[in-house]
């Protein structure tokens, strides 16, 4: 089983993980999770603080020389804005600045439901832990996760499919989606419709408000057999929805055909099934499935969409109330981007690599990367004579 937990808060000294699960002998240096954290960093409407990161990850533990230990491996990320916050974020006893209190919840964010859940009078205690701030160790989480599967011939890969109601054109080669999308200020596929969601990111700055959108999140090459029907839990579509829908922001998911396959006739939907002789053997020429069936894997290329929202926190403020006074007053605004749908596509990835890590972990086993790698081929074995 794979599993981490993350610690740490957003003007806090780091953020910090602890991973445990990750086979012996697979290669991994910090240069392969730090190209993700770059890519989580960019996109055409982040905020102020992107500039002020520059996010690189530290392995402490678990690994040495350049492989895993099969040990937990311990991820740090560095917070270089830590001497401007020492003092208002500091661990050890004593008062916090009075001017450094929050006692006015933002709309759309945690701080009220959290302060009133936690009994925290000053809200940092809140926002500094429900930040998507934290994505960033999550990513690097996602990133050794990657390197294992890559292992295995499978990448996962993302791209902006809309933002503000601009919705780009749909190409059916994730591969070629993806290329295209890397090359795009807003991790667009289509230019044109890239060059309308730019377009659409600046009126909304201009009007002091910000844009959501859709990001596509494509697993290639899965083999058949991850995940299972036999537990409500064990169904992989129901943990891929889990994980994209802990990003923070996220309101809705949808495999393959998604929310359109409600809309339509059962023969319009379901993959018709092929035997290649030879080849792969049981085989579908569509996938409106999104490579799922029953909570398992079909071979197929794993499909979601993630819808987000806007940013809550706004230049042109909603109201709100403050948790001392009940006076109302207009939401505060500390540091905010306008619009992070590329970048979420990025940590969509980390969430979504990290899920299926555990699947190929639960089914192929084994203490090293060499004993997973031999039940893997095994298998694969086994599925073409089937």
């Amino acid at each position: 089983m794979l599993r981490y937990l993350n610690a740490g808060e957003s003007h806090g000294k780091s953020l910090l993980a602890v991973l445990e699960g990750v086979p012996a002998g697979l290669p991994l240096t910090p240069d392969l999770v730090n190209q993700d954290l770059a890519r989580r960093q960019k996109g055409y409407g982040r905020g102020g603080r992107m500039r002020l990161e520059e996010d690189r990850v530290e392995f402490v533990c678990g690994v040495r020389k350049g492989q895993t230990l099969g040990n937990p491996i311990g991820l740090m990320i560095a917070n270089k804005d830590w001497e401007n916050w020492k003092e208002v974020m500091a661990v050890e006893p004593g008062p916090v600045p009075a001017d450094k209190v929050v006692t006015r919840p933002r709309p759309g964010h945690a701080d009220l439901v959290g302060a009133i859940k936690y009994a925290h009078r000053d809200i940092r205690n809140v926002l500094e832990k429900a930040s998507a701030r934290e994505t960033a160790i999550r990513v690097a989480v996602g990133g050794v996760a990657k390197a294992l599967l890559a292992q295995f011939s499978m990448r996962v890969l993302s791209y902006t499919t809309e933002i503000g109601g601009v919705v780009a054109r749909r190409c059916e080669d994730p591969l070629v989606a993806f290329e295209q999308a890397e090359t795009s200020d807003v991790r667009s596929p289509d230019p044109d419709a890239g060059a309308r969601m730019i377009e659409r990111i600046r009126t909304a700055k201009h009007r002091g408000d910000t844009l959501g959108g859709v990001f596509e999140v494509v697993v290639t090459n899965p083999p058949i057999g991850l995940g299972s029907y036999s537990q409500w839990d064990r169904r992989l579509g129901a943990r891929l929805a889990m994980a994209v829908m802990s990003i923070q922001a996220m309101k809705g998911v949808e495999i393959g055909m998604g929310f359109d396959a409600a809309r339509r006739f059962g023969s319009e939907v379901h993959d018709d099934i092929y035997y290649e002789q030879g080849g792969k053997g049981f085989i579908r020429k569509t996938n409106n499935a999104g490579g799922l069936e029953g909570g398992i894997t079909n071979g197929e290329p794993i499909v979601l969409r993630v819808a987000m929202k806007p940013i809550s926190t706004l230049y042109s403020p909603k109201k709100s109330v403050d948790i001392e006074t009940k006076q109302p007053f207009d939401a505060t605004v500390e540091r905010s981007d306008i619009c992070t749908v590329p970048a979420a596509g990025v940590v969509g990835e980390a969430v979504v690599a990290f899920e299926i890590a555990n699947a190929m972990i639960d089914k192929f086993g084994g203490d090293s990367l060499e004993e997973m790698k031999r039940n893997y081929h095994a298998y694969q074995e086994y599925v073409k004579a089937f």
